[in-house]
């Protein structure tokens, strides 16, 4: 399976919450955004395999949104021809500030394959920058090809 598939779930899942309707889940209204706004840390991180945030403390409307998300993963990946156990992370986080409605999406294989997109909007666009001759292009993204194991010590 393409590593591009994994991310485009990522993506289309936290879409999916970005936009407050919910439809992945059925229609679920949300305000991921305005909840993320109105804590002290100004975040919310969802861990969309389990269905556990951080960040900023979700109503109850809303942490009940993130488990069934979690429970709808798997038959979502089944629709794209891929195995929800491909992923070892998959995780959105939530931006309050600004208007700009932004998200990051992090997705790791079990491979240890891992890529973090960084969205903006309702519809979540890639963001974009100028490159070093002045050209609007997509922000990169931070990827991590090939995990180093961990040093022993000694």
């Amino acid at each position: 399976m393409k590593f591009g598939e994994l991310r485009s779930i990522g993506h289309n899942m936290a879409d999916s919450l970005a936009d407050g309707n919910g439809l992945l889940i059925g229609t679920y209204v949300m305000d991921v955004f305005g909840e993320a706004k109105r804590s002290a840390v100004g975040f919310i991180e969802v861990d969309l395999l389990t269905g556990v945030s951080s960040g900023a403390i979700p109503s109850p409307s809303l942490a009940r949104a993130f488990e069934l998300y979690a429970k709808a993963l798997p038959r979502f990946c089944e629709k794209h021809g891929v195995s929800s156990a491909a992923f070892r992370t998959l995780s959105a986080r939530f931006f309050g500030d600004g208007h700009l409605r932004q998200f990051i999406v992090t997705v790791e294989n079990q491979e240890g394959r891992r890529a973090t997109d960084k969205y903006a909007g309702v519809p979540g666009k890639r963001i974009k920058v100028l490159d070093r001759l002045g050209r609007v292009r997509k922000k990169p993204t931070d990827v991590n090809l090939c995990p180093l194991p961990p040093r022993e010590a000694g």
